[in-house]
């Protein structure tokens, strides 16, 4: 497959620049983050505070909204180990660490699935393997993001995945044992795409759940780079369920060939649902 480097690099350059102005804005406001928690931490001003609805989902409704995940059979990721979520010490603690543990799998995944041959070696679809590398480190720098946030407000870093969603991405690995490279390169982007639609809905909800336009500010530059990540797989899905893996490439004269749908496949609502969002408590450290 013929892929021209100099729009490939272009791509990946707006990329990270997206995710570039995300973190300058985390960056931006975190000072101003702890200084208002500690504000309505105070004994003057401290009222109890009322978890949303989805904090008290089970681990079973969570996972409701991910038909992939729930449908798929049975293996370890390498290296990743799950613990239970406990009450921390604060609500925005809890979405922050929550929020971490998710970036933490997501690091994880697209780690083993750079094992595969058909995602990380040099026959691989070289717009799949660069997309696959460039957003794992984007998901480890979110999650240092998340980290910092917590630790400055007296929270511990979660180094770990959310519990909930690990068993099911083991099951949906071990699903691709055996696969062909097409439809192992198929299940691994619908594994990523479910992995990015969670961070992006549970971003977008604790946008809404958290207090301060600080806290709204961290969650919702964060959720811009994942929603981008969810556009970039819903069209490379697309081609390839249409059997057209020879379109995903940046080689001059593809865009000719493309069908009249990938202008907007990538954006299938106008708003963001938060079905499969994660309950805000679920990713807390023990």
């Amino acid at each position: 497959m013929n892929v021209d480097p100099r729009a490939l690099n272009e791509l990946l350059d707006e990329s990270q620049d997206l995710q570039a102005d995300a973190l300058r804005s985390t960056r931006d406001t975190l000072n101003e983050l702890v200084e208002v928690h500690h504000e309505a931490e105070s004994p003057d001003v401290r009222e109890s505070v009322n978890f949303h609805e989805g904090h008290k989902e089970s681990v079973f409704s969570s996972l409701a909204g991910a038909p992939l995940l729930a449908a798929a059979g049975g293996l370890t990721l390498v290296g990743v180990l799950a613990s239970a979520a406990s009450a921390a010490s604060s609500q925005d603690i809890q979405i922050l660490q929550t929020a971490a543990s998710i970036e933490n799998l997501a690091v994880a995944t697209y780690k083993t699935a750079l094992t595969l041959p058909y995602i990380g070696s040099s026959s691989a679809n070289a717009v799949v393997n660069k997309f696959a590398r460039v957003t794992m480190n984007q998901h480890a720098q979110h999650a240092d993001a998340f980290n910092a946030a917590a630790r400055a407000l007296g929270g511990k870093s979660q180094t770990k995945p959310d519990p909930a969603f690990v068993p099911v991405v083991n099951k949906a690995v071990a699903s691709l044992s055996g696969a062909s490279a097409a439809q192992g390169t198929l299940g691994v982007v619908g594994l990523a795409l479910e992995l990015e639609n969670i961070a992006a809905e549970t971003y977008v909800k604790d946008t809404v759940l958290v207090k301060s336009s600080s806290n709204k500010g961290l969650f919702a530059s964060i959720m811009g780079v994942e929603a981008q990540h969810v556009a970039v797989l819903l069209a490379v899905q697309a081609l390839l369920k249409a059997g057209a893996p020879q379109l995903i490439s940046l080689a001059p004269g593809t865009a000719a060939s493309l069908p009249a749908a990938a202008g907007s496949v990538g954006f299938p609502n106008a708003f963001y649902k938060t079905n499969s969002a994660a309950p805000a408590s679920q990713g807390a450290v023990k």
